[in-house]
Parts: C-alpha cells; structure tokens; sequence
C-alpha cells in the first residue's frame, strides 16, 4: 500500500528522534519515497546524514538553503508529499502548528500543503496532559489534522505514562491501512510483464555487443504497475537498479535469454510492457577463448537476433501489448510504422537525443501512439512520475477496470 508513495517526514527536537530514524527506514523498505524535514533541535540529537542515507534524499532543515534554484525547497516539498507526518511532535511544535506560526523549515512546510498531515506526539507525560498542550491538539483535531496518538510506558525523563511516541512498525502498519481505504487498484487480478535495459550479444568470454540503456524507463514501469495492484514480473538485462517492491525479477543477458523468459510469462499476461533495449545483431560465431589481438583489421561477422516484439504481436491473443521506440530522427515516423507493423496496442516513442531524455537519465520525454490513431505527447519529467502517468493513461484508454484482458 506504500510502495511509490510520496511520504514527507517532518522531524522536530525530543529525544524520540531516533524512532523517527527508524520510521524512515521502514517506510523507504516499504517502498515508499521518503524526504526529511528537520528542525535545528532535532539536529541535537541526530544528524541529518542519517536519514539521508536511509531516505536516500536529501534532508532539509534551512528554509534559505534552496538546494534547487529552479523551485522554493518549502513550497516543492509541500506540493510533493501525499501525506506529512510530524514525528516525533513536541509540544513546541504543536502549538506552532495550532496557532499558524511559520518561523523555521517544518512549519513553513505545513502551513504550505494541501496534503493530509498526521502528527505523532512524543514529550513527558505531564507536558501532554498540560491543558494548553490539549487545546492545541484540540484546535489541531478541529482543522483537520489526524493523530497518532502516544503509547504509555516508560519515558525517558524516568516517568511512567502516556507520551511515548508510537513505535514505528505500528506508525507504518498505520499508513498502510490509510492508503488501503483511499488506493485504487485498477490492475488488481492482472498480471503485467515488463522488460527492461540492454541486452548483451557475447563475442568471446571478456567482450561484447551491448547499448547505453541505464533500464531506468522500464524499472518505473514495473513499480508503476506493482503500486496499481498488478501481479508484475520484471525481466531485466544486466542493470545496476534496485528491483521494486513487491515485483518479480528475472535476470537475463541475451535476446535469446529475454525472448526465453518472456514467452514463459507470456501466455498469461494481461499487459506487455517492451522497455527493453534488444540488440538487433549479435556475433555469428562466440569464441570460447578470449580473441587475441593480431596486426592489422579483424571482422566480426553479425546475425538478426529475434525480433522479439513483432514474435509477441504475432502471438498475441487478449493481452494488451505495449512497445517502446528509441529513435535519433523521424522518432514519430518511425515508431508508427513499428505500432503497424508489429501489430502493438500502444508505443511509446522518444527521442534519445532530447538532453532531457534518453538512456541513463532520470527524466524522459516521450509521446504515446494508439493504436486508435492518437498521439499524446508528454513533457519532460522523472521517469517514475512519467511511468504512472503512462500506465494511468493506457488503462483509461481501455477500461482495464472491467476489461477481459
């Protein structure tokens, strides 16, 4: 239920901040995307390295420190986040949120979203029950924010009561629940195969043919449709890429051994997502000894791999099949004469000479042929928001709700 979601965690000054490092963790190894807020007290206890490293983003604490001229860090953050939580929240910070005060990062931030805000009291059990401490969470309660409400126990002031923050298995089986009700799921039931990155032809035991593909594009694909609710399987050439949670992956290195494992998968896909950049070509003869170098030019006689998209379009039954086209010129051309000829439901074509898109880039720019004629361009953009837009875009034009594929 986390997995692909955008989850700002705004971090304020108790000694509770290391549960607050712990909940970055499990929410990052839930599949969600993290991004830290701290304020300078909660720098006292922890630095900000550490949840930069289990985040894997940076981590924010100065409202002047624009790490990207091109937005205002507070404003981006706020627009970024599905959901804000406050953890540890002390009782400072409550009454600053209660009463719109904006006077550091955090606060900034929260003035700033329009996203759901949970807050996750952490403080001394005579703090929380202090009645100004409760008309804040009261004022807080009556705009709209959620709570998670402290567990009892012992404090680490030496009291025992209530005022320790949640733990964080509890916060992230929590939001879990909370994004089960609101998720929709328009591939639950399907099965969605994706294909992604180069392949390799081998020449001798030390060489070979390949391409630039990073397998980015197709890896966002996949967490794409795994977050849609699909059962998906990721067959990948040689890529240096975290697999997405809650997605298969087969690793492979030819187009033989890509073409092997999809028509495995194939028959009962629902959707075929060709990411993969496929060699055209590979060396008619694999030298099992390393190629010595000799005086003068050498030749390497090249064969047709298997086309393995136009195999697939012929092949195809009810499944839904979907290409992609990497092109250098006439990009539109040419991949509505692949759509026709491999008999493909949708392509998608970009221009891999775009400085915003192509290969080993994390943005791409790319346009959408159906095969109902159309042509949507998309502008450039991460490749794992472009993904969700792409796989949204498809199923709208389907149905996939109610669909037999």
């Amino acid at each position: 239920m986390l997995l692909a979601k955008k989850i700002l965690v705004c971090v304020t000054g108790g000694i509770a901040v290391y549960k607050a490092v712990a909940l970055v963790s499990k929410l990052s190894q839930a599949g969600a995307e993290v991004r830290v807020i701290m304020t300078k007290s909660a720098m006292e206890f922890v630095t900000p390295l550490s949840f930069q490293v289990l985040s894997r983003n940076d981590v924010y604490f100065d409202t002047f420190d624009e790490k990207d001229s091109r937005v205002i860090a507070h404003i981006d953050l706020a627009d970024w986040a599905d959901l804000v939580i406050v953890a540890p929240a002390t009782a400072n910070a409550i009454g600053k949120i209660a009463n719109g005060i904006a006077d550091d990062m955090v606060t900034s931030t929260l003035l700033a979203t329009t996203a759901e805000v949970w807050i996750a009291p952490a403080m001394n059990v005579h703090m929380y029950e202090k009645k100004s401490v409760m008309r804040n969470i009261q004022q807080l309660h009556d705009d709209g924010y959620q709570f998670i409400e402290p567990a009892e126990g012992f404090l680490a002031c030496g009291y025992v009561g209530k005022g320790r923050l949640e733990e964080p298995e509890k916060i992230v089986e929590l939001l879990k629940q909370h994004f089960a009700k609101k998720v929709d799921l328009p591939l639950k039931g399907k099965k969605v195969v994706v294909t992604a990155g180069p392949t390799r032809e081998r020449i001798d035991p030390v060489r070979y043919i390949s391409n630039f593909s990073s397998g980015k594009m197709g890896y966002a694909m996949a967490e794409a449709a795994a977050a849609m609710g699909a059962t998906t399987v990721l067959i990948s050439g040689p890529v240096d890429l975290p697999v997405p949670a809650g997605v298969q992956r087969i690793p492979v290195e030819s187009a033989a051994d890509m073409l092997d494992a999809v028509l495995t998968h194939y028959e009962d896909a629902s959707i075929v997502i060709k990411s993969a950049a496929v060699a055209d070509y590979k060396p008619k003869d694999q030298h099992p000894q390393k190629m010595k170098k000799n005086d003068g030019e050498t030749q390497i006689e090249l064969v047709r791999t298997t086309d393995i998209l136009k195999t697939l379009g012929e092949r195809k039954k009810n499944q839904l099949l979907v290409g992609f086209a990497a092109e250098t010129n006439d990009a539109l051309a040419y991949g509505q004469s692949k759509l026709n000829k491999k008999n493909l439901d949708y392509i998608i074509v970009n221009d891999v000479t775009d400085p915003a898109g192509g290969f080993g880039n994390d943005t791409n720019v790319v346009t959408l042929l159906t095969h109902t004629g159309q042509s949507i361009a998309f502008e450039a953009m991460q490749k794992r928001e472009l993904a969700k837009i792409l796989l949204q875009t498809i199923i709208k034009e389907e149905g996939l709700h109610t669909n037999d594929r």
